[in-house]
């Protein structure tokens, strides 16, 4: 039997011997990591912090200039009135939209801007409101407001809007100064701005009732008839009538109203007894009304 020689042990079979490492070795390698950025983030955050109490308080960015620019009936004391407090404000942070939000409720103001420029100014521009008529109340006896096209009460109608020569507008405010109707307070826009194309023809009107939606009616200064138009060609129709007044007048001499809605036919209605009275207040009520706006 031949001798069995001894092979050597291959290295690659042998059990490799690992340290485990220590556990202090892991919370070294989890709390380096740690060190190494939360404590620069800290810094940084607390630079950015005390960087934002420095630009709050900085003088030099606390708003000290207020320019308005845009108003015209509002002055600008009224604008600074609303817009106390605006000035000492942060022009970094202060907010606003909230100042904006004061001034529209101003009934003057449509729509307003506000934007920042450095180093210390807010500008402020404002779009007013545009009166188009002067509202009756029916009942609260009678009382006058400034109204725009949408209806909106700005004002009540007083001296200080003697300079604004506008016809007054019936069937508009129920019980001033509540809300207008808005679909009487579009009929009253459309035939106010469609006479407004002909100066001539505007200059002469004095009222307008819209309280039917369907049938616009204006009275022309020194004229007692009470004009129907319905709810279209307002011009054209007026035109015609401003045409044919006085070939009217020669057959009727006292007219109550004139339809006009029925285009190839005008329709006349004489005063009669009854309505004499009528007719003396409308002609009354419309020279008060166009001397109270001249005073």
């Amino acid at each position: 039997m031949s001798p069995v020689a001894a092979v050597a042990a291959d290295k690659r079979f042998r059990r490799v011997h690992v340290k485990p490492a220590s556990r202090r070795s892991r919370a070294r390698a989890i709390v380096k990591p740690l060190v190494r950025w939360a404590l620069p983030a800290a810094v940084a955050l607390y630079a950015l912090y005390r960087g934002a109490g420095v630009v709050t308080h900085a003088r030099v960015l606390q708003i000290d200039r207020i320019d308005v620019s845009g108003n015209e009936r509002l002055s600008k004391g009224e604008v600074m009135a609303v817009l106390t407090g605006l000035r000492g404000e942060s022009l970094m942070w202060t907010d606003l939209d909230a100042w904006r939000s004061r001034l529209l409720a101003s009934p003057w103001v449509r729509d307003a801007a506000l934007r920042r420029s450095l180093p210390s100014t807010v500008e402020v521009v404002v779009l007013e409101r545009t009166p188009i008529g002067i509202a009756r109340a029916a009942s609260s006896g009678g009382e006058l407001y400034l109204v725009d096209d949408r209806g909106v009460i700005i004002d009540q109608f007083g001296p200080q809007y003697a300079d604004l020569d506008l016809p007054i507008v019936d069937g508009l405010v129920t019980n001033g100064p509540s809300p207008a109707d808005p679909l009487r307070a579009d009929l009253a826009a459309r035939v106010i701005a469609s006479l407004a194309a002909k100066p001539n023809v505007s200059a002469k009107l004095s009222q307008v009732d819209v309280s039917d939606l369907h049938n616009a009616a204006v009275m022309l200064t020194g004229d007692p008839a009470v004009i129907h138009l319905g709810d279209e060609q307002f011009l054209p129709r007026l035109e015609s009538y401003l045409g044919l007044a006085a070939a009217l007048r020669e057959r009727v001499p006292d007219i109550e109203s004139v339809d006009l809605r029925f285009d190839e036919r005008i329709y006349v209605r004489p005063i009669s007894a009854a309505s004499q009275k009528g007719a003396a207040a409308r002609r009354a009520a419309a020279a008060a009304g166009k001397n109270g706006k001249k005073r």
